[in-house]
């Protein structure tokens, strides 16, 4: 009989309860862990228990130290060498949390939930306590992760980069000021998205975006064949001034947005339905006439919005110039759209942030989350490519 069967059949047969499966588990992992304790002292000295050895270095008895896992606390022994100078990876010298711990608060956190939330979670599943500091430190250590991240060298030819800001409420001194994140996402030639980085700044400029921009040149860019970005005053300029041959794409929903701005509830739908005959046009020429009938028909009406298209043409209308399968995903911001309402997801339940390294890290890890599953290229990549 095979011992997957005969474990099925009989060995489980013993545990009468979730509670002893659980007590045998946590003994399993307490043996394990002082094992593996065992095998890095080996290799930290260079020969095994009981070998003779010249090393001037040797084993020193153990000692008992409580730790936090995912099976609650458990008193493990820990050898020790005569010098000191043996610091385990598992459970590292002043830490009492094996990583799967760690791992679980950071991800929890990366999904919106406050220390004090996380905190209370901890004691419910793992039946220990673990204070609000404590969960500040291991979140902290992210910093340096944030650090090598934003300064990784880039490729130096992106085919699309989408660039958008989201706003969050950052507290200064003794008020809550608004601040931005910069996003910038970019169109690998194999098909794949990348986060290329996060910027803190103060409210949207073009100004900034031309710091974001000279940063992404200085980490490896030398080339951006399109930017996709909103009809912000100057960022065309500032993405000429860095990039001077991308062609430069102005977001359409965003185009449409600002010009409703302007139109009354009861004309909505018929204005919206005018726009959609400009951007869906097959051509750029029959985009114009579409456009020609729509200014004909609302100027009069609404001139700030049609006046709103026609100052912005050409960066509107450049996807035109590319083949049907690629305009989507030119003409629009959806996919840095679609990022940042999944941040907001994460972060909905911080109102206000206390220091702009907390912001940073809350975003930073829910940039993470949210890209776990960006592991396919685009739809139908080969004719996109070619």
């Amino acid at each position: 009989m095979k011992l997957e069967e005969q474990l099925n059949k009989d060995f489980f047969k013993q545990f009468k309860s979730a509670d002893d499966l659980n007590d045998f588990l946590s003994l399993i992992q307490k043996r394990g862990i002082e094992q593996l304790l065992e095998g890095e002292l080996d290799a930290h000295l260079g020969y095994s228990k009981n070998q003779i050895s010249e090393v001037k270095n040797n084993r020193n008895g153990h000692t008992s130290k409580l730790i936090k896992t995912s099976f609650g606390e458990q008193e493990i022994n820990v050898p020790r060498d005569r010098d000191a100078s043996f610091n385990p990876m598992i459970v590292p010298k002043r830490t009492s949390m094996v990583d799967g711990i760690e791992n679980v608060i950071v991800s929890l956190y990366a999904k919106g939930m406050s220390n004090s939330d996380i905190e209370e979670q901890i004691r419910d599943v793992y039946n220990f306590d673990i204070s609000t500091s404590t969960i500040s430190r291991i979140t902290d250590r992210i910093t340096s992760d944030i650090t090598a991240w934003q300064n990784r060298p880039l490729d130096s030819t992106y085919f699309i980069v989408w660039m958008d800001g989201i706003s969050f409420k950052v507290r200064e001194g003794s008020r809550v000021v608004n601040k931005t994140i910069y996003i910038a996402i970019g169109l690998q030639k194999d098909g794949l998205k990348e986060v290329l980085g996060l910027w803190l700044g103060k409210n949207e400029s073009a100004s900034f975006w031309m710091s974001v921009l000279t940063d992404m040149k200085s980490r490896g860019v030398e080339d951006i064949l399109i930017t996709v970005t909103d009809n912000l005053k100057g960022f065309t300029d500032a993405i000429i001034a860095v990039f001077p041959e991308s062609t430069t794409q102005i977001c359409v929903v965003h185009q449409i947005r600002k010009a409703m701005k302007y139109v009354s509830a009861k004309d909505k739908k018929e204005f919206t339905k005018d726009m959609r005959e400009i951007y869906t046009a097959p051509t750029k020429e029959a985009a114009r006439a579409a456009f020609d009938s729509f200014s004909k028909k609302w100027n009069n009406k609404y001139s700030y919005a049609v006046k709103s298209w026609e100052n912005n043409w050409e960066n509107l209308t450049a996807f035109f110039d590319y083949p049907v399968e690629i305009r989507k995903i030119i003409y629009t911001t959806n996919l840095i759209e679609n990022l940042n309402g999944k941040i907001r997801k994460y972060t909905k339940n911080k109102l206000s942030f206390p220091t702009d390294e907390a912001v940073i890290k809350s975003t930073y890890l829910a940039i993470r989350e949210a890209t776990k599953k960006w592991t396919k290229p685009i739809l139908n990549w080969g004719i996109i490519y070619n």
